[in-house]
């Protein structure tokens, strides 16, 4: 019963995707969506990624669940009291035992080797085009770009009176992540206090933010929009705080942001803000290989 509402399920989310969480650039990805179902679209490629996992071991289930169904309907009907009065006595088969030991380690193998690809593919940026510092606070954002000019800053929820039409409750920021399109973005996390999580699930990106570690995982963003995501790391009594908003901006554009950013966020004495943690070359140093 159980394999068969699983595969119910997952078929459903084929569907789903259609129905998946926000509509497009201008609605913003990751927003509550009615009747959604399935996973948020691709924004990127470690997202497609992601989806064409999902979607293979989705047709291994529904496999499984075909010849379940078909194995049960035929035993049923076959050895029915009917139509098999006397049944056999037979304890053991040799070959049926090999087979449902053998044929469930071959189906472990079939997802074993993509899944350990997914893994690595999305450790760790190679060639990264930006360097961007995730610092998870209670409870807010905390990011830093020290590739465009060590610059740094603080990105919290916006209060219900300050929504404008169209930003989406829980899930819009005062100083949102902006990224170039097309450009691989590496991040380096850290925390302050507990454990938090970067997640945004259109992005294929989510990495644990740990006090005293640094870590590392990268995205894509592969057209423009905004891209909603939240800590998904119960973190304390106000973990709803923490919604993520990135925003994929041509490259044109994220140079004017970057250019203003430098003067927005600089300190009163002139100096650059603070990073919160070691410089990337000092923490990718750092990190096990």
């Amino acid at each position: 019963m159980r394999l068969a509402l699983a595969g119910l399920f997952g078929a459903s989310s084929l569907i789903g995707t259609a129905l998946a969480q926000g509509s497009g650039p201008e609605a913003g990805v990751g927003q509550p969506a009615p009747w959604g179902l399935g996973l948020q679209p691709a924004a990127g490629p470690v997202k497609e990624a992601i989806h064409d996992f999902n979607t293979l071991v989705l047709w291994i289930i529904i496999a499984i669940t075909a010849f379940v169904l078909v194995l049960l309907a035929y035993v049923v009907f076959r050895f029915r009291e009917s139509a098999n009065p006397t049944p056999s006595r037979t304890s053991h088969n040799t070959i049926i035992e090999i087979a449902w030991t053998v044929v469930p380690v071959l189906i472990l193998v079939v997802i074993a080797i993509p899944s350990f690809r997914l893994i690595y593919y999305e450790d760790r940026a190679h060639d990264a085009d930006l360097t961007i510092n995730v610092q998870g606070r209670q409870w807010y954002w905390h990011y830093a770009y020290p590739d465009n000019g060590n610059f740094a800053f603080d990105s919290r929820p916006l209060a219900d009176e300050e929504l404008k039409p169209g930003q989406p409750r829980n899930l819009a920021v005062d100083e949102p992540l902006v990224i170039p399109v097309g450009a691989t973005v590496r991040v380096l996390t850290t925390g302050q206090d507990v454990i938090h999580s970067f997640f945004v699930p259109s992005l294929g990106v989510q990495k644990y933010t740990i006090p005293g570690r640094t870590l590392e995982t990268w995205f894509k963003a592969d057209r423009p929009g905004t891209f909603y995501g939240q800590c998904n790391q119960i973190c304390g009594t106000n973990h709803w705080f923490m919604p993520i908003q990135v925003h994929a901006v041509p490259q044109a554009e994220f140079e004017a942001w970057v250019a203003q950013a430098k003067t927005k966020y600089a300190q009163a004495d002139g100096a650059p803000a603070p990073l919160a943690t070691a410089a990337p070359a000092q923490q990718l140093a750092a990190l096990p290989r």
